[in-house]
């Protein structure tokens, strides 16, 4: 059975109390684990959906901001000491190479004190990286992904995915309002899509504290507001919607029935609001 996993929902990396945990979803599909982003907290993620963080399959990040691959070199180490022995391949942007040398760098002590010690083989070995670019991705999970940038500035290399198997799910990664994600999403069982509640904006940036007006400005020209991902959904003949990556996603003043009121008129089918540990079987 394919599902979706929305394993953290969180727009941008700050936590806080009561918060969800930033992007990281999980991709069970064609028998294959799949993980698609690594934000804080997707070790915990996987764990509390029963799946052992070595028994993931595949990486793949969409783009460098820390909210979506934070937490990727303490995934690989963990899923090492929980028992790993076979390679993993992980699918990035080109300056995804910086961050897992950096890692293992930062780490060498403890990889190497471990091989010697435990018997462990070289983790900096197991850990195979491919350039994401757009198009076909080949993978040795032998899934049919393709790529296509997105519209996420300032950040260059930044994808949207599609998985197509027994079901087809997109993930839309960062991106502004983009419409050329109607044909790349079109007839999707799934459209997983990231979300901004525009009414909410102002709040989260004086909550923030330590950022200027370059913050909102961010924001507003490179995230999508939950009625637009729900028009692109319906263009798209997209048969279930999930919003993510919410901004905000944890300011009382906004709940479930404020992204409800801005995304269902626009989308007929069913809609789900991201929430940490949210299975959508398929």
């Amino acid at each position: 059975m394919t599902s979706v996993t929305l394993l953290g929902v969180k727009g941008g990396p700050a936590i806080r109390p009561g918060a969800p945990m930033p992007t990281a979803h999980l991709l069970q599909m064609g028998g294959q684990n799949v993980v698609v982003d690594c934000g804080l907290g997707v070790s915990r993620g996987l764990i509390d959906q029963g799946v052992g963080v070595h028994q993931v399959d595949l990486i793949l990040i969409t783009h460098l901001h820390s909210d979506h691959y934070l937490e990727l070199g303490p995934l690989l180490h963990t899923a090492w000491t929980a028992g790993r022995r076979d390679p993993v391949t992980v699918i990035g942007p080109s300056g995804l190479r910086a961050y897992v040398d950096g890692f293992f760098a930062a780490m060498a002590e403890d990889i190497d004190l471990r091989i010697a010690d435990e018997g462990r083989p070289d983790l900096r070995d197991l850990v195979h990286l491919q350039l994401l670019e757009p198009g076909d991705v080949p993978n040795p999970a032998g899934l049919r992904i393709t790529a296509m940038l997105n519209d996420h500035p300032p950040i260059a290399e930044s994808f949207a995915l599609r998985f197509d198997g027994d079901h087809s799910v997109v993930f839309s990664g960062d991106t502004a309002t983009f419409p050329a994600m109607v044909d790349f999403a079109k007839d999707a069982d799934l459209l997983v899509h990231e979300a901004m509640l525009t009414a909410g904006i102002d709040a989260l940036c004086a909550r923030v504290g330590n950022g200027d007006d370059r913050l909102k400005t961010h924001l507003l020209r490179s995230h999508t507001p939950a009625a637009e991902a729900a028009r692109i959904a319906t263009r798209a003949g997209a048969k279930q919607l999930a919003l993510n990556h919410l901004v905000p996603s944890d300011d009382p003043d906004f709940t479930e029935n404020d992204w409800r009121a801005e995304a269902a008129p626009h989308f007929a089918g069913p809609l789900h609001i991201g929430r940490d540990g949210l299975r959508i079987p398929l």
